[in-house]
């Protein structure tokens, strides 16, 4: 039952996806810039703390 609800929650996320680039591709490029944004800063921010830990959490 888990499954067919992973399917349908992935199939209706696509549908949206897909609805939003083909009804405004200017608002679609905004969020991927924003979601590349949001993942730049946490690969940012573990970068930071592995280099805390590494120079011996000081």
């Amino acid at each position: 039952m888990a499954v067919n609800a992973k399917k349908i929650a992935v199939y209706v996320l696509v549908v949206f996806v897909l609805y939003v680039i083909i009804t405004d591709p200017k608002k679609a490029a905004g969020y991927v810039e924003i979601a590349f944004e949001g993942v730049s800063t946490a690969a940012g921010a573990i970068g930071d703390f592995m280099t805390w830990i590494t120079n011996g959490a000081k």
